[in-house]
């Protein structure tokens, strides 16, 4: 077992899924020499060669529509995106060719690609360097939509979306890509798209979330002293309602607890599923913690938008009292 942080825990993954099939290849900006601009491809250049970390232009259309391409001849490409904001680019690509490339061809082709980018606030990044648009492609019919928590389940999930034969959008914390550290097994692993993680089991009510909100969640369990279960989704399309269900089933409350905005982020479909499959087992409304209806603000305010232990603590207090 090797301590890893995040970063370390993808980068463990991409090396070793480039050992065990030459048909993985990165590309993306300053993923070279330079490693990216958060080092997760770091020593990958060097050890695999610019002919496999490929240096791209800044030109996120161009990215993805190559990716297709390659994908479509035979390989396995894992672009990266820089930041979440710079995906706007590349929609067309990703939605209009790369998720619609099965149906489009009645299966003669397929899109083996594993396009990583970092998500989500709490760095103090700029404009266009914090959104959490995972609700924008999980609408998306013909793309896996994939957010990690931790750095074991980071590496398994990683690997498999590489050998998915679809399209995957692995969605990375940025605010926990450094903040702690996990045993993660050196030896390959994978953890299948599509399961949910019961990180904690509980009576008294359920909390659904993803991504670096798992952490939130897990400090305001621990505040409220409350029998909570928490589940982490990891896949967020196909999402493991079974684990939903039957957890809400045995309490009888829900809190989801999500970064995006709150109006149709993916909070949203969730309640609505609990309500047409769990109705007759609620003692009370489902409660979603989310950021607010606006632009991620600027450094200042930054904090306050995202979903903390405070206002996750309060919910579910409110949840259990009802």
């Amino acid at each position: 077992m090797a301590n890893l942080t995040l970063v370390q825990a993808i980068n463990l993954a991409l090396v070793q899924e480039m050992e065990k099939d030459d048909r993985v290849i990165i590309l993306g900006e300053d993923v070279g020499p330079n490693g990216g601009v958060f080092r997760v491809t770091e020593g990958l250049h060097k050890r695999f060669g610019a002919h496999r970390v490929v240096d791209s232009p800044l030109a996120e259309s161009g990215i993805i529509g190559t990716s297709i391409g390659l994908a479509m001849a035979g390989l396995r490409p894992v672009p990266e995106i820089q930041f979440d904001g710079f995906l706007g680019p590349a929609y067309d690509q990703l939605c209009s060719h790369a998720a619609r490339m099965r149906t489009r061809t009645r299966g003669a082709f397929t899109v083996p690609i594993t396009v990583r980018v970092p998500v989500g606030g709490g760095i103090h990044a700029p404009e266009l360097h914090s959104d959490s648009p995972e609700s924008i492609y999980a609408h998306q019919p013909g793309m896996k939509v994939v957010m990690p928590s931790s750095p074991y389940d980071a590496k398994g999930l990683l690997i498999s979306s590489i050998r998915d034969p679809d399209p995957v959008m692995f969605f990375e914390p940025k605010r926990i890509y450094r903040a702690f550290r996990e045993e993660v097994p050196e030896d390959e692993y994978v953890i299948p798209l599509g399961r949910a993680r019961v990180v904690c089991e509980g009576g008294e009510m359920t909390v659904v979330s993803w991504g670096a909100s798992v952490v939130q969640c897990m400090q305001a369990i621990e505040r409220t002293g409350r029998s909570i279960e928490l589940i982490d989704l990891r896949t967020i399309y196909p999402f493991d309602m079974a684990a939903v269900e039957a957890s809400v089933k045995k309490t009888g409350r829900c809190v989801i607890v999500h970064e995006a905005p709150k109006t149709c982020g993916f909070g949203a479909e969730i309640s609505a599923r609990i309500m047409e499959r769990c109705f007759l087992h609620l003692e009370a409304p489902v409660q979603r913690v989310a950021g607010f209806d606006t632009v991620m603000p600027y450094y200042k305010l930054e904090l306050d938008y995202l979903p903390d232990a405070s206002r996750i603590a309060r919910a579910i207090e409110e949840t259990a009292a009802y």
